[in-house]
């Protein structure tokens, strides 16, 4: 395989990964051992707030007030499309039964958790779409209990269009409180809340590594790093599109990886030529983050076949992929490793982000390679059970037996040998291990 690269990149999305652990594992502590007020000491040193931790009916009336009208209509919009894909997704969740061996008959039963813990990042960016993205999936899936949690701005509170987003997208109860000590509040259960038993949605660093570190004692949507995308395009493909999408992405901050990966050099010339001129054009902090991340993570990439740039990308396993290249059926049956795929120039990563109905929740730093991002199917525990007759069980303990006494486990062996005993009185049964070999 011949790649070639016209911009290597220097860093990683792991390379400058802070330090953060003994720091998030200090708060943790602190909080679950003073709870609320602990908490709340917290909340005044990072987020500088002192208002009202679980918002009531009143504050949601008054913030969703202030939300314009078309912003609102844009909200109910994205949540409609969100929810239907999400609907779509649940009817694969079936119940099954199916009769493994005469009279014995084991089944499949999807349940969702209790409680989902919904974090919203509010920092340098207001993340409407973030609430849209985890509540109304946790609201689908028929989750009893939903929080969500979003970092208030000093003497302001939460955003009130995230704070309108969560509510009508179901959420049960409104948290103003960001960062470690607010995953801690959902988790913990502080301020009379549910505690959560999985908690889903992107967020900084100490956010991320809050959540890793609790993963076990309550679920997890994935191990989250920076966010990252990948272009695959071919000469077919549109320079101003391709480096207007790259630039889009490389906004999110400065560690955000983007790649272009092509068989064209002479698209990838002008698009390496034209993304600092967009970069220059952002407003001040997204052209900052934009430059940062173009020129310290950003990498393109010449393959000669389009086989080789499919193989390029399955070993990135990136977390948004487009194809802007011709035959697309071809590409969305070869490619295997992304967290959701963009076909064709009609579409974007930042309408998935945003409103066309699929989850933006998505796998970082190569997980794409083992995990798709957020769903129904997060929300949901996929449990087993099994019934049988008589008659079923009597071939299932008689294994049963021989394969445990074969491990050593006699005492599982008993645990079929007195049904038999039971159940076949008259009948002997050979239940040593010889017998199994």
């Amino acid at each position: 395989m011949t790649v070639e690269y016209l911009k290597k990149a220097d860093l990683t999305s792991k390379t400058d990964a802070s330090e953060t652990t003994k720091v998030v594992q200090e708060i943790l502590g602190a909080i679950e051992a003073g709870g609320d007020a602990a908490a709340m000491e917290y909340a005044a040193k990072f987020d500088k707030y002192d208002g009202t931790i679980i918002l009531t009916d009143a504050d949601i009336e008054a913030a969703s007030a202030k939300v314009p009208e078309k912003l609102k209509r844009d909200i109910e919009f994205a949540h409609a499309n969100v929810k239907r894909f999400a609907e779509a997704q649940k009817t694969t969740c079936q119940n099954i039964e199916v009769e493994v061996v005469p009279g014995l008959i084991a089944g499949q039963k999807s349940i969702p958790v209790n409680t989902a813990g919904c974090y919203i990042p509010g920092g340098r960016y207001s993340h409407i779409a973030s609430a849209i993205m985890t509540v109304t999936t946790a609201k689908v899936a028929g989750c009893d209990n939903i929080v969500a949690c979003s970092p208030p701005r000093p003497g302001i509170g939460i955003n009130p269009a995230i704070i309108y987003a969560a509510h009508v997208c179901g959420a049960d109860k409104i948290v103003a409180m960001g960062g470690v000590q607010g995953v801690a509040a959902m988790t913990f259960g502080l301020f009379g809340l549910p505690k959560a038993n999985i908690l889903v949605g992107p967020g900084n660093q100490f956010v991320a590594e809050a959540k890793r570190i609790l993963f076990g004692r309550v679920g997890i949507d994935m191990f989250a790093g920076p966010t990252d995308s990948l272009i695959l395009a071919d000469k077919t493909a549109d320079p101003e599109v391709v480096a207007a999408d790259l630039v889009g992405q490389a906004e999110h901050g400065y560690n955000s990886p983007v790649w272009l990966v092509t068989d064209t050099r002479s698209l990838a010339e002008e698009v390496m030529a034209l993304v600092p001129k967009l970069i220059e054009d952002l407003p001040e902090v997204n052209s900052q983050n934009a430059a940062a991340a173009w020129r310290d993570y950003a990498e393109v990439i010449m393959c000669d076949t389009r086989e080789e740039m499919a193989a390029t990308s399955d070993a990135y396993a990136p977390e948004h992929l487009t194809v802007q290249a011709e035959d697309l059926d071809w590409w969305l049956d070869r490619l295997s490793c992304y967290g959701s795929l963009f076909l064709g120039e009609e579409t974007t990563v930042a309408f998935g982000d945003k409103a066309s109905g699929t989850n933006h929740v998505l796998p970082t730093s190569g997980a794409a390679s083992y995990t798709g991002g957020l769903s129904v199917h997060k929300f949901m525990k996929i449990v087993t059970w099994q019934r049988a007759t008589r008659e079923g069980a009597k071939p299932v303990a008689e294994a049963t037996a021989r394969i445990s006494r074969l491990e050593g486990m006699e005492g599982h062996a008993r645990t079929a040998d007195i049904r038999l005993r039971k159940y076949f009185p008259g009948e002997n049964f050979d239940l040593s291990a010889e017998a199994a070999e």
